[in-house]
């Protein structure tokens, strides 16, 4: 056993960590949440069924080739207790260790053999200087680990600094964001598969403005893909 290892077991003795859902001890290859947790999250299977609820958000909106999430987000929820911490608690970690979940569930599929970049959602740079990361890039990263594919935050930018959609409807909501991306570099993603990942799909507004501006570019496929999906 590696020195490192025996001090960060001696280290777990004395000062446990906790699950930040729970708050119970981890255990050994349990990063920030327990898997008790993890099991009690909904999962979609979404990415089984190409006509899912995901996939159906975006009919006649916008041209897809796959489309699906990860979980169900519901209010009240170990979810929304964990993407709390990752938005506003500064847990990027716990990002990455969600998006390696959400990539493990992918690794028996042949979704990952077909694309050619993961594109996180970007914030605007006034945004993610606030928070100082961008959650959709650090689960991106995570997913992307496991099935080893290229994360790029060259392709895509937030060119406008708009308000916040919680509190806005669908309506308001493609309003707000229709105009707020530009792609950067064309020239990288012509005759490309490219991922679009995102934190919460609730209307798919952004991630359909995101998807807008790509697909502009000569010969571009757009998937989409979130850790969750909003039931309510």
């Amino acid at each position: 056993m590696k020195i490192s290892e025996i001090l960060n077991d001696f280290f777990h003795l004395f000062i446990p960590i906790k699950c930040v859902n729970c708050g119970i001890s981890l255990h050994d290859h349990e990063n920030y949440v327990c898997k008790e947790c993890l099991f009690k999250i909904p999962r979609t299977d979404f990415h089984k069924f190409p006509e899912n609820s995901v996939s159906q958000v975006f009919w006649g909106r916008v041209r897809l080739e796959n489309a699906f999430s990860f979980y169900y987000f519901t209010k009240g929820s170990i979810l929304q207790n964990l993407i709390h911490e990752v938005k506003y608690r500064h847990a990027k970690e716990l990002a990455y260790e969600l998006g390696k979940e959400f990539g493990n569930e992918l690794k028996g599929s042949n979704f990952h053999k077909q694309i050619d970049y993961i594109v996180p959602v970007p914030l605007h740079p006034k945004k993610e200087k606030k928070r100082g990361y961008n959650q959709s890039d650090w689960i991106a990263r995570g997913i992307a680990d496991v099935l080893e594919v290229k994360v790029s935050n060259q392709i895509l930018e937030r060119t406008v600094h708009t308000s916040t959609q919680t509190k806005k409807n669908r309506i308001q909501r493609w309003e707000n964001v229709k105009d707020a991306f530009e792609v950067k570099n064309s020239a990288l993603i012509e005759n490309k598969h490219l991922v679009l990942i995102d934190d919460v799909i609730t209307t798919g507004a952004t991630l359909e403005a995101c998807a807008n501006q790509i697909l502009k570019v000569n010969n571009t496929k757009v998937s989409i893909i979130s850790l969750a999906f909003a039931t309510d």
